[in-house]
């Protein structure tokens, strides 16, 4: 086993991984920002470095200052977490001729899964099914629109080395395919060093279903079933569930068959995820995510895994301690992700100072969290407070639950997009389970949470609805602090 672990990531994740090494008696490194040198996740480490200013990039991404940190402190793996490093195959690299374990997959898998074009060339040639479109570069235009022309208006312009929704636009009709080329090849360029730009089928309203899958390095390789991450805004997740409505137990088990074919054949180990879209009965393998994702809490709840912990076990050189066969999911979870964002401007990041924070418990609820009351969220990075993961024997049930989850989750201070859950959570095609990606502007929700938002503030300026939350938070911080002492 690893006897030392530098987490480069920060908030909730770095604390996760942590939690998960502590479990394994593996000792850890923080490294951190000026911005985070008051962060839960410093505080909670074993070791802890400060690299530089508080834009990532003076920190968080300096490759070198990560890797100067963990040699000083005979690191012997590096954890990237999402985000940051965690796809940067020159880091991975970079981690291996250091003699630092990259605690994520094999470089190889890294670049090939980090290039769709090459990706999708893989795929095709090994039998995955995948959505209609081209594996070439395109930088010229009239090509571009004899390829469209093939496929079929609407397409989709996609960036190679793009990921996180960044680099994608959907191109209706040839007039604007050569605006668009232009467009999508520079934002390429600028966020992603690579303008090589492909073209697909667009996929017109379907749902976003993801496998989780976890490998070793012996060749075993195994999924964890699926997550539904249809509810997005701007092409980000906003909530899952699993398992999905949409899936009949065939096809379950088709889809995951898929999923490891793709993992085997990009001679794949650790924790990744293979993103599909899924329409009629009928699915296409987008891409794969060489990383843990923030989701992969409702995986553990309804499969009893804990990725973190195997993911740490595999860069130690274990083998899994699960076939395929053993994974039986159970119940019904969904995740809401608590942002720093504010609702009547357009959910705009809304970092600043929490003066009041109070998280829900009971049955049934996780909360992963990387702030307290009284830490100050930086400008700097994503907006997240926290991450709510639910779990019940059924989705009707999850969903009650949730519902009184986030009543009970009080945040002052900071906007938030609370009111945004609880809309979603009452919403009658919610609640069927019979939604796709377009779910937010089709169902006007961005309106009805602003009416909510209003309707919650004239409830709460009466003496008695104030009174009344009051009282049920002090009940609630009693029964904590009592719950507190029996266990000292």
């Amino acid at each position: 086993m690893l006897n030392k672990v530098l987490i480069a990531n920060r908030g909730e994740i770095a604390i996760r991984i942590m939690r998960a090494c502590k479990e394994l008696g593996i000792n850890t490194v923080a490294v951190f920002s000026d911005a985070d040198k008051n962060a839960l996740f410093v505080r909670y480490a074993d070791e802890k470095y400060n690299i530089g200013p508080g834009p990532a990039s003076q920190s968080y991404l300096k490759k070198e200052n990560i890797i100067d940190v963990a040699l000083k402190s005979n690191t012997e793996g590096i954890h990237p977490g999402y985000g940051f490093m965690a796809e940067n195959a020159d880091f991975a690299e970079l981690c291996h001729k250091n003699g630092i374990e990259f605690i994520g997959p094999p470089v190889s898998a890294m670049k090939l899964m980090g290039s769709k074009i090459d990706s999708k060339k893989s795929m095709i040639e090994a039998g995955v099914h995948v959505v209609p479109g081209v594996t070439e570069a395109i930088s010229d235009h009239e090509k571009a629109k004899n390829i469209a022309h093939d496929v079929g208006y609407p397409v989709m312009l996609k960036a190679s080395a793009g990921g996180g929704g960044i680099g994608i636009q959907k191109v209706d009709n040839e007039k604007q395919m050569e605006k668009a080329l232009v467009s999508v090849r520079q934002l390429a360029k600028n966020s992603f060093g690579d303008d090589a730009v492909f073209i697909e089928k667009f996929i017109d309203d379907p749902r976003h279903i993801e496998y989780q899958i976890i490998g070793d390095k012996k060749g075993n390789i195994i999924h964890c079933y699926e997550r539904e991450c249809s509810i997005q805004r701007r092409n980000q997740k906003l909530i899952e569930e699993t398992p999905s409505c949409a899936l009949t137990p065939e096809l379950r088990e088709e889809i995951g068959e898929q999923a490891v074919l793709v993992a085997k054949t990009a001679r794949y180990y650790n924790a990744g995820t293979c993103e599909f879209m899924f329409k009629d009965g009928k699915y296409y393998f987008l891409e794969m995510n060489t990383r843990l994702q923030v989701e992969h809490p409702i995986t553990e709840a309804i499969t009893g895994v804990d990725l973190a912990r195997e993911q740490l076990r595999v860069a130690s050189g274990f083998e899994l301690e699960y076939g395929q066969e053993d994974i039986q999911p159970r119940g019904h979870a969904i995740e809401c992700r608590i942002n720093a964002e504010d609702p009547l401007n357009n959910f705009m990041p809304a970092p600043s100072k929490i003066v009041r924070y109070a998280e829900p418990s009971g049955p049934g609820i996780r909360i992963d969290s990387g702030v307290y009351q009284g830490f100050t969220i930086p400008p700097f990075y994503d907006s997240m407070i926290a991450k709510l993961i639910i779990w019940a024997e059924d989705r009707p049930r999850a969903i009650e639950r949730t519902k009184r989850a986030l009543w009970e989750f009080q945040i002052g201070g900071v906007r938030h997009n609370i009111p945004f859950h609880q809309v979603v959570m009452n919403n009658q095609q919610f609640i069927s389970g019979d939604y796709t990606t377009s779910f937010i502007p089709k169902y006007k929700i961005l309106d009805q949470v602003i009416e909510h938002i209003k309707e919650t503030k004239a409830q709460s300026s009466t003496p008695r609805t104030a009174a009344a939350m009051a009282a049920v938070q002090a009940v609630i911080v009693a029964v904590a602090a009592n719950s507190s002492q029996q266990n000292k």
